[in-house]
């Protein structure tokens, strides 16, 4: 098996869900959305208020047995509130998910290559999994880092890296995605003069709320750039309700020509600076202060949009 970044992972139990259990679950759906509301991710999980150094060792891993333990995001969402803003803390946390690691791979050798060395846990995405690292015990396996032993190429039999040449009988292409600005790139979308939304992007996306882009007017974009942070569906729900409150207000009042303004220009500059150096963890992704702003004049505004990199900024690395 060949796995070339490993990931921190969370168990995930299976269990079936019965019929009458999934009537309750759906009963308390409105309970469940207003819980998402109001957390920063978006997920049923809100941060202990608590921090890492704030409580015994002895609590400390308690808490965090709890959390392995239980299925879901709770790890990752619902942990000590400083685990992934403070160095010391996460470092912590990335041993104790280490140790986890060790306990449930049987060679040492193996178990350290899927402990992440460059990155911090929670800084990326965190897989839930069911009996993943159990999978890499059988006798049978090999797991083959191509980091320490690149891919040349492929071979009539299978594979051959810089050490040797395996045999496969099915090969299966992980290739990725092209994430953030991907999607908008295959469209030639033009806006004003026709300029090219990915000519527009070429450095970096720029976009109010992930929604406007200067110079694009009307072009209203349901998890755009910057946007897509935390649990992605209610996100977009809520994305999709702005975008929704925007066209009725622009219906209303007769409004043909929606474009961002300054106004919501010094919004966006304020929410940035208020979550700056946050991992993983922001305020609502939008909120009642950001109203829609429209103008009807014709010609693009005359200032340049708060320019943002894609995601978060880290202070872990």
């Amino acid at each position: 098996m060949f796995q070339r970044t490993p990931n921190w992972c969370a168990p995930l139990h299976n269990d079936r869900i019965g019929e009458e259990e999934m009537r309750r679950l759906r009963a308390r759906y409105p309970e469940i959305f207003a819980r998402c509301n109001d957390t920063p991710g978006r997920f049923i999980h809100a941060p202990d208020p608590r921090a890492t150094h704030e409580v015994t060792s002895e609590e400390r891993e308690d808490f965090w047995e709890k959390l392995y333990g239980e299925p879901g995001l709770g790890i990752w969402q619902g942990n000590f509130r400083d685990i992934l803003v403070d160095r010391q803390a996460n470092a912590l946390m990335s041993d104790f998910i280490a140790r986890k690691i060790r306990q449930r791979v049987k060679d040492p050798a193996v178990a350290e290559k899927l402990i992440p060395k460059n990155q911090g846990f929670g800084t990326r995405r965190v897989p839930p999994e069911t009996h993943y690292y159990e999978a890499y015990n059988p006798p049978n396996l090999e797991l083959v880092d191509i980091n320490e032993t690149p891919i040349e190429r492929i071979t009539l039999n299978g594979i051959k890296t810089s050490d040797a040449e395996y045999e496969f009988d099915l090969i299966i292409y992980a290739t990725g995605f092209d994430a953030i600005t991907g999607s908008f790139d295959r469209i030639n979308i033009r806006g004003v003069d026709g300029r090219r939304l990915r000519d527009e992007w070429q450095d970096e996306p720029q976009a109010y709320l992930g929604i406007l882009v200067d110079g694009f007017p009307n072009m209203l974009m349901v998890m755009g750039p910057h946007a897509g942070l935390g649990n992605f569906p209610r996100a977009a729900e809520y994305s999709v309700g702005w975008v929704t409150g925007l066209v009725r207000f622009a219906r209303d009042r007769g409004l043909t020509r929606i474009e961002a303004i300054q106004a919501g220009v010094a919004l966006d500059r304020a929410r940035q600076g208020a979550g700056r150096g946050a991992i993983g963890q922001r305020d609502r992704l939008l909120d009642d202060r950001h109203q829609p702003q429209c103008r009807a004049q014709a010609g693009p505004p005359d200032h340049a949009l708060q320019r943002r990199p894609p995601g978060l900024s880290r202070a872990l690395r």
